[in-house]
């Protein structure tokens, strides 16, 4: 007597890689194509079409919140890093430069100033 048909561990294997890669690729996809791609996982699947556009796109948000969080939290860590080595960041910079800038378009306008000329 043979078993009933269950999925292999290898068809639930592809599935989950095929649900994680469509989760990766779905950052970059058109809502067009995010549709054909649930459709495709629904029949392959065997979920139901409108679960399978939720789960792609529910994925796909999930993905575009983690990749903002990394970049989030690459960005402090670069910050703190470049701090730690006494260097300046470039918003940094730029803001002593205006600053500068401004220092002298002040010294220049004292310097020119009528009363300034008497002493």
């Amino acid at each position: 007597m043979a078993a009933p048909a269950e999925p292999s561990d290898d068809g639930l294997r592809d599935l989950a890689e095929q649900v994680v890669l469509a989760a990766v690729g779905a950052v970059s996809l058109t809502a067009e194509r995010v549709d054909a791609l649930a459709d495709d996982l629904a029949e392959r699947g065997g979920l139901r079409r409108d679960e399978a556009r939720a789960l792609v796109r529910d994925l796909a948000a999930r993905w575009r919140g983690d990749s903002i969080r990394a970049t989030e939290r690459a960005s402090s860590a670069m910050q703190t890093a470049l701090k730690q080595l006494g260097l300046a960041l470039r918003e940094e910079v730029e803001d002593l430069e205006l600053r500068v800038a401004q220092l002298e378009h002040r010294v220049r306008l004292l310097e020119g100033s009528p009363s300034r000329r008497r002493l």
